[in-house]
């Protein structure tokens, strides 16, 4: 089943205890980000003490209904000018009660090598993210199979990552 749309949000609504995310790429090509990141690179930056947007009010609302929502991304370093993008936005949301951590495999093997980007809802729906090699959405997918895998990556994912604040003492992001 392909996701898009009411259905897709509603996941994000719906869900009882946890949404969790693996991120891959080092780019992600969305639409509605291209003048952000244009503005990032000529030097503008947002005050993470005082930014807030719909995310950052989803985030409370979902940490106040006792739920969590969460991601690990892997990186290699030297980040990309998307991931420093990304970054600056990563603080008001961990900030804002988001997990947000970070996988550094720029000098070691990726235990996770080969696994694709997905959301895990609950630990009981996976929906796998399908992108370009430029990192453009394809598609999201709920997956039909078995979840134990990942859970398994889940667990990999937090077992091998540091939480965001850890990771970007002395970088400069």
């Amino acid at each position: 089943m392909l996701l898009d749309g009411e259905a897709w949000r509603a996941k994000f609504r719906d869900f009882q205890s946890e949404a969790w995310r693996l991120e891959t790429l080092p780019a992600y090509n969305v639409p509605h980000e291209a003048e952000g990141v244009r503005a990032f690179q000529a030097g503008d930056r947002i005050d993470p003490r005082t930014h807030s947007n719909d995310y950052t009010e989803d985030l409370k609302r979902v940490r106040r209904e006792g739920k969590t929502k969460g991601r690990v991304h892997i990186v290699t370093r030297p980040l990309s000018e998307y991931l420093r993008y990304e970054f600056m936005y990563y603080r008001p949301h961990v900030w804002a009660g988001e997990d947000i951590r970070i996988m550094d495999v720029t000098d070691r093997a990726n235990p996770l090598n080969g696994v694709q980007d997905f959301w895990m809802f609950d630990k009981a729906e996976v929906v796998l993210m399908h992108y370009e090699p430029d990192g453009t959405q394809i598609s999201r997918e709920v997956y039909e199979g078995d979840v134990s895998p990942y859970i398994e990556y889940q667990r990999i994912a937090l077992a091998e990552s540091v939480p965001f604040e850890e990771y970007v003492k002395g970088l400069d992001v």
